[in-house]
């Protein structure tokens, strides 16, 4: 039979273009991917790459071999997700996706609270910039932020949480400083790989043509914090910091809505069952906040 582990290696290279980028991906070396392909070439007894200046490039054989492998995946996950998904017990991995800003800024007491309620749960909370795939387990549910409902992948199911807003902030000392007439620049705070939205103009004041980048939202806060200038921020974030106030004149935006989803039979576990749950409440109780609203605390 061939080795189930050599077929994930060259799906691996044929979809990457290189033997680099797939151990990168794959977490291992170089040395390894090339080793299992030359295994599967040798067990299928016919050559699957050509090694192109620009990288690997499949064989006649190797794209039918391709349609096949992507199958033999296919039918893996949904093995793994069916066996999972008789999985009853209140205990083992429990892994959630999200955003880092709606971890560290909103939810991790509420990820806490669960971890107390349930100690056999053990919780893997995955807020790295790129979120993880449902579809290929990495992942058992995501918390994500969707402007359109049609972009979701039919094989997810979700709950529909509430809608999410942001503003334009500054901080208070930087506003009073403008407001006295302070001649320093303020800039537009933007991470590298956004672009200055087009109502930027919006509002009394005017920023330079000049923007302050940063590489993430927690150095994106931290800067306009420290007076360098205004930027967007989720009002979740932008309302609850004392140090930061709505840059006068402007109107909020809608960033989309929030979704908790999960895939497949994962979705039945019971601890899968009771995060999705649990959570879907409290993001429901956030809705005035996430939609920047005024909180009354009477």
């Amino acid at each position: 039979m061939i080795d189930w582990d050599n077929i994930r290696y060259f799906l691996a290279v044929a979809r990457r273009g290189s033997v680099r980028a797939a151990a990168e991906g794959l977490g291992v070396n170089h040395s390894t991917v090339l080793r299992r392909i030359a295994q599967l070439e040798e067990r299928l007894g016919t050559q699957m790459f050509e090694k192109l200046p620009a990288g690997y490039r499949l064989t006649a054989a190797g794209e039918e071999v391709l349609d096949l492998a992507s199958q033999m995946e296919a039918s893996s996950h949904q093995l793994e997700t069916r066996v999972f998904g008789r999985d009853r017990s209140v205990r083992g991995l429990l892994r959630v996706t999200l955003t880092p800003i709606l971890a560290t800024h909103l939810l991790m007491p509420d990820f806490a609270e669960f971890a107390g309620l349930h100690p056999d749960i053990e919780m893997e909370i995955l807020s790295a910039g790129q979120l993880a795939n449902l579809t290929n387990r990495e992942a058992d549910v995501a918390i994500r932020v969707v402007y359109d409902r049609k972009t979701l992948p039919l094989n997810l199911h979700g709950v529909k949480g509430p809608e999410l807003f942001g503003g334009v902030y500054i901080s208070r000392d930087r506003l009073a400083a403008w407001r006295a007439g302070a001649p320093d620049p303020i800039r537009w705070i933007v991470i590298s790989t956004h672009g200055i939205p087009e109502w930027a103009s919006e509002g009394e004041l005017r920023a330079t043509g000049v923007p302050f980048r940063t590489t993430d939202a927690a150095a994106e806060v931290a800067a306009v914090r420290q007076g360098l200038g205004i930027t967007t921020l989720p009002c979740f974030v932008g309302d609850a910091d004392p140090l930061l106030v709505r840059v006068p004149g402007t109107d909020l935006h809608m960033y989309g809505t929030l979704w908790v989803l999960t895939q497949g039979e994962t979705r039945k576990t019971k601890r899968v069952r009771l995060f999705t749950e649990f959570i879907s409440g409290r993001l429901a109780a956030y809705g005035p906040c996430l939609a920047g609203l005024p909180i009354s605390h009477d």
